[in-house]
């Protein structure tokens, strides 16, 4: 599933919206209390609440509106999920993280994320009970692994992710992936490309802990299959920002030991050099590749953000991707906004910028980034 903006998505969940599932409840479970339902979600620390913990609100107190029973209550929502489809019914997989993790409910709880993940997405109600029991949810994973339909075969992958974004962290699964290896080994010729982006991002996760046992996987996988060919690529973006040597040399990048030998020339500059927060600097590059063969390069332009103790934290962006001749000129412009961000907050001083070609800085410069004072 796509992130969105968090901000802007915690507004899903109007009254209206919430009115509208009411009614929907109240036609199979008529003594449902619709009013009361919503003043109890929408009560007077709603709007405090971020995404996350709206939707963790809703499927709360449905544990207080519909029967205490999780077993009936259960019944109650899967006899509305066909008319319950998109994001804002993730509520409908977190009632079973929240109410369906006794022993007792295991089966049916497993049977309910899969009902529920073709409607909306069930990748974050999988994960406390992989962190229960891995080895039983493993095995349940396994089984969706190989399931007809394609957005069973996506939570197969996508709710065991290490570092699944907005989903619990697997800390078993950062210091040893082969459980989750062992899944995406199935699904890693899948015909599916919602699932192969799963695979994909799943092995993303993984090379970020574990970068020489990904890089073993794919030696295993490369060239047999192009949508494998595919995942693997995507699944080592990470290691290529990093210029890792093996994966640079496994996509055909220039070595970064090799670097200056085939740029002849380098310039970066930002104007203007300085400007006050909310405004835009433009970026100029330039590159002169040697005569001679062509070569493969990866071009970047990497911040070096100050951070709110006065550290730095680079951030990478792409420009450019491809093959090139020997003796090509390269140049560019790349239009850079400094506004705040809910990912990102800036703070004033002199921010460094460079030229990353292959991973390897070969020219840089400086802004510096004014924050007006706020008056009381």
């Amino acid at each position: 599933m796509a992130v969105k903006s968090a901000e802007l998505l915690k507004n899903i969940y109007t009254e209206n919206f919430l009115l509208g599932f009411g009614k929907k409840v109240l036609a199979v479970y008529g003594i449902f209390d619709t009013a009361a339902f919503i003043a109890s979600v929408m009560n007077e620390t709603w709007e405090e609440l971020p995404l996350k913990a709206r939707t963790r609100r809703i499927s709360e107190r449905l544990g207080t509106f519909l029967p205490s029973r999780y077993e009936t209550a259960l019944d109650i929502l899967l006899a509305i999920a066909d008319t319950c489809v998109g994001f804002p019914y993730l509520f409908f997989p977190d009632f079973v993280a929240v109410y369906g993790r006794a022993e007792k409910h295991w089966e049916l709880s497993m049977t309910a994320l899969e009902n529920f993940t073709q409607k909306s997405s069930s990748e974050f109600a999988i994960r406390p009970f992989i962190l229960s029991n891995p080895e039983r949810a493993m095995g349940q994973m396994t089984l969706w692994a190989e399931h007809p339909n394609e957005h069973i075969r996506r939570l197969a992958s996508e709710g065991c992710r290490p570092r699944l974004p907005w989903g619990e962290a697997l800390p078993m699964f950062k210091k040893n992936p082969e459980p989750v290896l062992s899944i995406l080994e199935l699904l890693k010729a899948d015909p599916s490309l919602y699932v192969r982006k799963s695979v994909a991002n799943n092995l993303n996760d993984i090379a970020k802990d574990n970068p020489s046992l990904v890089l073993e996987t794919v030696r295993r996988w490369i060239g047999k299959n192009p949508g494998t060919d595919w995942i693997i690529r995507q699944g080592c973006r990470t290691l290529i920002r990093r210029a890792n040597p093996e994966a640079m040399k496994l996509f055909g990048y220039t070595s970064p030991t090799d670097e200056f030998r085939f740029i002849t020339r380098a310039s970066l500059s930002a104007q203007p050099v300085v400007l006050t927060l909310g405004e835009s600097c433009e970026l100029q590059y330039s590159l002169e590749i040697r005569e001679g063969e062509p070569v493969h390069i990866r071009i970047e332009y990497g911040i070096d953000f100050i951070k709110a103790r006065g550290q730095t934290s680079r951030k990478s962006f792409l420009l450019s991707d491809k093959t090139v001749a020997g003796g090509s000129n390269i140049a560019g412009t790349r239009t850079h906004n400094w506004s705040d961000m809910t990912t990102r907050r800036h703070y004033p001083g002199n921010h460094r910028i460079v030229l990353l070609v292959n991973g390897q800085e070969v020219a840089y410069t400086v802004l510096k980034l004014k924050i007006p004072q706020v008056l009381d």
